[in-house]
């Protein structure tokens, strides 16, 4: 990893670049994939199995796939900046077989702002956080309760949009 702190900013940019790219193509062709494999040799007729595969191949499966290349394309770069969230958001789009030319272009900002910040401050930020967390147990309780307020908050906002969550 020496080429990221010791070489060329444009070095460590291209390579982060590449893995940013590469990531994402892997976690798109692997979701897609399994979601065609899936829909070709498997044919259930009944149980859950049956209601996923129809669930694949279906309208809605068509639509959200329609739909996310019309307006939701935005996710695919702006995932790029999340932890977490970006797996998710980059195997949906396999799932959904967006087509992969698609796919590729806008992923490119995503992946270019993702090697962007890891190249400038991301390292030394994951770094400095690290050794925060290990050096105090009162940051680490901080952490851990900022974590907790944001959870409940998202579960609380999901039981008021839909009151039969509880």
């Amino acid at each position: 990893m020496d080429w990221l702190t010791e070489g060329p900013f444009w070095i460590a940019l291209t390579g982060l670049f590449l893995i940013g790219m590469a990531r994402g193509q892997g976690t798109y062709w692997i979701a897609r994939v399994v979601t065609e494999q899936t829909l070709r040799h498997t044919h259930p007729v009944e149980g859950w199995r049956a209601s996923v595969h129809q669930w694949l191949q279906g309208e809605g499966t068509a639509r959200g796939r329609q739909a996310i290349e019309r307006w939701g394309l935005v996710m695919i770069p702006l995932c790029y900046l999340t932890v977490g969230f970006q797996t998710l958001v980059l195997a949906a789009a396999g799932l959904l077989r967006i087509r992969w030319p698609i796919f590729t272009l806008v992923q490119i900002p995503g992946a270019l702002a993702w090697a962007l910040l890891y190249a400038t401050i991301g390292f030394a930020m994951w770094a400095a956080a690290a050794a925060a967390l290990a050096g105090s147990p009162l940051m680490l309780a901080g952490l851990i309760a900022i974590l907790l307020v944001v959870v409940v908050t998202i579960v609380l906002s999901h039981r008021r949009r839909d009151p039969h969550l509880g």
